[in-house]
This record gives C-alpha cells, sequence and structure tokens, in this order.
C-alpha cells in the first residue's frame, strides 16, 4: 500500500497536568486512506491523544489535518454509559443533529429512512423505536458508530469501540471500518485487542506516553 503524504501531521505533541505529563512530545503521522492503530497499556495516553485532536484540551506541540475532502471527522468514544430512564427513542437519537425541530415534535419524514439505513448498516435493523436507555452497551456502541458514520467522515477516532461487543458484533464492526477505509476513510484506532489490530490495521504506534515504536503490525506487535 502506499501511503503518501499524511492527513494528520502531529509533532512534538504534549500534554501536562498537575499530577504529571500525559504525553510527551508525540510525534506521528496518519497516511490518507489508512487505518493506523494506537496501542499501549492503560494511561499510556492514547485517549488523551484523540481528545488533543477533537481540541478537547489544552496542549503543546503542532497537529495539523491536510484535508483532500470533506474535513469531516467521526468520532466513538469509549464505553458510553447513558441513563436507562432518559425518555428517547434511537430514531429519536439520532435525529437530535440532524433536523432543526425538537425531536419530541416527531423525526421528520424525509430523514426516516435515513436512519433506518443507518442503523441496518450497523447491524441493528429496526432499533429507531427502541428505547437509547434499554440498549446493552454493544448496542450502544454500534448506534454510536451510526451517528459518527453520517455524513460520512474524512477522519473517524474510534477509542475502544468495541468494548462490551460480543464476537459477532465485533466482527461487524470490524467489516464497517474496513469499508470505510476502502470508501477513502482515515481511521485512527484505539485498541487493547492485538489481535484485533493485526486483523485490520496498516500502521501501528505503541504509546507510553511517548511513541515507544511505529510501523507495519508485523514490526511493532513483536512478542
Amino acid at each position: 500500500m502506499t501511503l503518501g503524504p499524511p492527513l494528520v501531521e502531529i509533532d512534538a505533541l504534549t500534554v501536562r497536568r498537575e499530577r504529571g505529563t500525559l504525553l510527551d512530545r508525540v510525534s506521528l503521522a496518519v497516511a490518507p486512506g489508512t487505518i493506523h492503530a494506537l496501542v499501549g497499556p492503560n494511561g499510556a495516553g492514547k485517549s488523551t491523544l484523540l481528545a488533543a485532536l477533537l481540541g478537547q484540551i489544552e496542549f503543546e506541540g503542532r497537529i495539523a489535518c491536510h484535508w483532500r475532502g470533506s474535513g469531516r471527522v467521526g468520532y466513538v468514544p469509549q464505553a458510553w454509559s447513558v441513563d436507562r430512564t432518559l425518555p428517547l427513542l434511537v430514531g429519536e437519537f439520532l435525529a437530535l443533529s440532524r433536523q432543526r425541530r425538537p425531536v419530541c415534535l416527531g423525526i421528520a419524514r424525509p430523514l426516516r429512512p435515513r436512519i433506518r439505513a443507518l442503523l441496518a448498516s450497523v447491524g441493528l435493523d429496526g432499533f429507531e423505536e427502541r428505547p437509547l436507555g434499554a440498549l446493552s452497551g454493544g448496542e450502544r456502541q454500534r448506534v454510536l458508530l451510526a451517528q459518527a458514520l453520517d455524513p460520512e467522515p474524512e477522519l473517524l477516532l474510534l477509542d475502544e469501540p468495541t468494548s462490551g461487543l460480543d464476537e459477532g458484533a465485533t466482527a461487524r464492526f470490524e467489516e464497517l471500518v474496513l469499508e470505510r477505509r476502502a470508501a477513502g476513510a482515515t481511521v485512527l484506532l484505539v485498541s487493547h485487542d492485538l489481535e484485533q489490530v493485526r486483523r485490520v490495521a496498516d500502521e501501528v504506534t505503541l504509546l507510553e506516553r511517548s511513541v515507544r515504536r511505529s510501523g507495519a503490525p508485523a514490526e511493532v506487535l513483536v512478542p
């Protein structure tokens, strides 16, 4: 695979807090149209790096995104918890950012087929009338993926996206991510599942507050 110029370029990224340095001069490049995995132990700074990319935290150093298309970023966080008494349906949740009128007044008619198709694409066909708070953890993760995929992202950030998913749901999730890459999306994946990384990643960076190794999975994920 020809990786080409980077879509995301990170140079000397440093994040400091009162309790210490969370990231120390991290530099890496994420090539367009690839799946780049971040691996490392708990507390290594993987989620912190995603937060810096999303503009959620202050940092030192430089982050540059060289957009080739929409410039849209999709994001699936880790282990999203929901109040089980929340009076919101799955379809309404997906409609929140897609229509101007309040969802309590109903989902706009032209939007309904789009929401059904999104849910079907992540293996949740017919879930639009399910209460959001009644879903399992794995089902919630797939709803978040559906939200992240529409409109089509150029960069997809995934933070332990298959936590809580069973084997079948994990396999479907990986298929969807590979489909997004084939369609031209760039994916930055945080994962503790090294077998998953071997299955889907083109490039891997081992992070322990700073970059320890970076390269192809066979080079980085050594016994």
